[in-house]
Formats: C-alpha cells, structure tokens, sequence
C-alpha cells in the first residue's frame, strides 16, 4: 500500500464517489485510480466501497474504518511536512485564514498588520465565505484557521475556541423615529422594514430566534452577507437596519445611528477553529493571541490534544 492509493480513496469519497470528477482533480487518469483503488482492497483483504458494475456506489462498513485510517495517515503526513518547512525557515511560510466577510472587514486587518509586522517574511491567504464554508475550508486544509459566529461548533473534526462576545444593534438615519428611541422594543422593530443578515450570517439565527419567541414576523425586505451593503440600503430608506456592532466601529459617515440590542437577541460568541490533530506553525499561534489575549499557545495545543475546547470569556 502507499500514499497515492491512501489519497485516490480520500479524494473518491470527497467528490461524491465520481471517479471521472476524482481523476480530473488529482490529474490522473480514472482506470488508474480504479486499478490502485482494488489493489488496495486485495491487500487490506476488504471491499472499501460497494459498487454496482464499475461505478462506486457507496462506501462499506469495513471501508468507513479504513477511510478513517487514512485520513489519520493523510493528516499525518501534512503535520511531517509542516514541521519540516517550520524548522528550516522560523518566521516565514503563508498563514491561511477563512472567515466571514464580516470578519475579514471589521475584526482582521489590525490583526492581520500587527501579524505581518512582527511576521514580515509571512503571506497573508484570506479566503471569505458563509460559515459553513470557513468550517469545510479547515476540513480540506484550505485554511489553517477559521473564525466565524456560527457553524464551527457543530464538526467533531474541528477544535474551536471562543475568541469574543458580540451583540447586535439597530442601525436608522438619524433622522428616522427609532433615532430618538433609547432601547427600541421587539414590537417596534416588527412594525418596520427590515434589513439584515442572510439566515446562516453573523447571529441571524439569534434574531429570528427573538421574534419567533414573541409570536412576532418580522419584515425582512432585504438581507445580504455584507454588512456595508445593509448599510447601504438602510441609507437609502429601504429599512431598518440589523447589523453587528464591528460593523459600525469605525463607521465616519455620521448620519446613521446605531443602537444597541443586546437586550432584544442576546450576545453572540465569535470562535476561532482549528482542524483537529493538525500541526499548527508558530505564526498560527501567534495570530491566535492577537485575535483574543485568552487564546495562549498553550490553551491551544491543550484543546488540540483533547484537553477542552472551551474556556471561560
């Protein structure tokens, strides 16, 4: 058995089984994969996949341990390779992050030049995406840390850590009537327009939460991913304006107001995630601190080596 078999198999299951789409991304030819792929099966002695004349049509019982296996092995020989580039150059390489827009907008860039200026050597990967999307970036190594609000919690496969609390506020030009209002209600926001996050964005979750509790519908006339673009159009009068509160920080414009709701839908936790059982180089910790003082090397490694994923904020 050998390496090239190890990933025919992992890469098959990743592309749903499609040996002609499997071929296509490792660059090889599908009678190649297949050829490798059964004599890994005669040598382990077990069928890894169930299949119906030369398609593969699902993976086996005994095929769900072995990819399991393999996926160890494979993560393995990532971790060899990291340490070898770690020890031969210290302070250079690419730090790869995934992140929301929101994120990659509002929290990173202080972040991401206070790394580079003690990392000078180090690149800077930023891949933006849902959630959902940063979670399956870990997954597949695209990404050596992600931060999101929602989805990382829910992959066994991933460490995750929270890094900071958050909460929601209103955003209204400041000549709307809500502008005056010191803590708006549930009630009056259901009778207006609103504008907010897509459902799997930045705490939505949390705020349809809140009106569903109050038997209340909220009128959502628009929803979008990016926060300067809900801003955009509560400038307009489009609406109400639901946002995080990052996205106002910084926000010069000065006619719109923004008002805390915190006591409308709760705070939310942004976490930081790592895949489970990678090896991760100096500047990954050391992007990790800056993002969150808790976020130490060594809380890190402890949750990594299944120490905990969670501490007190």
């Amino acid at each position: 058995m050998n390496l090239h078999q190890f990933r025919f198999v992992q890469e098959a299951v990743r592309r749903g089984l499609n040996l002609t789409e499997t071929a296509k991304a490792l660059h090889t030819s599908q009678p190649g994969i297949s050829k490798a792929i059964l004599e890994l099966e005669e040598e382990l002695g077990v069928d890894i996949f169930a299949r119906h004349g030369k398609r593969l049509r699902r993976v086996t019982e005994p095929g769900q341990l072995v990819l399991k296996s393999i996926e160890t092995i494979m993560r393995e020989v990532g971790n060899l390779k990291r340490i070898g580039a770690e020890y031969s150059l210290q302070d250079a390489g690419t730090l790869s992050i995934a992140t929301t827009h929101t994120q990659a907008r509002y929290v990173l860039p202080e972040r991401v030049a206070q790394l580079r200026r003690r990392y000078p050597k180090v690149g800077i990967s930023l891949h933006q995406g849902s959630p959902e999307q940063v979670a399956q970036m870990l997954l597949h190594e695209v990404a050596d840390i992600g931060l999101a609000t929602e989805s990382l919690a829910d992959h066994d496969e991933l460490v995750t850590l929270p890094c900071y609390e958050w909460q929601h506020v209103i955003v209204v030009p400041a000549t709307h009537p809500l502008a005056g209002v010191e803590r708006p209600t549930l009630e009056q926001l259901a009778a207006e327009p609103i504008v907010t996050y897509q459902r799997a964005f930045t705490g939505r979750r949390r705020v349809d939460a809140a009106f569903a509790q109050r038997a209340l519908a909220p009128n959502v006339v628009l929803d979008a991913i990016d926060s300067d673009v809900i801003k955009t159009y509560v400038r307009l009068g489009l609406g109400v304006g639901i946002v995080a509160e990052m996205a106002m920080h910084g926000d010069a414009a000065g006619d719109l107001v923004a008002k805390p709701a915190g006591h409308l839908f709760g705070t939310n936790v942004a976490r930081v995630a790592f895949r489970r059982g990678a090896y991760l180089r100096q500047f990954v910790y050391a992007f990790a601190e800056l993002l969150s003082d808790r976020l130490g090397r060594a809380l890190i490694e402890r949750a990594m080596t299944g120490g905990g994923t969670h501490h007190d904020l």
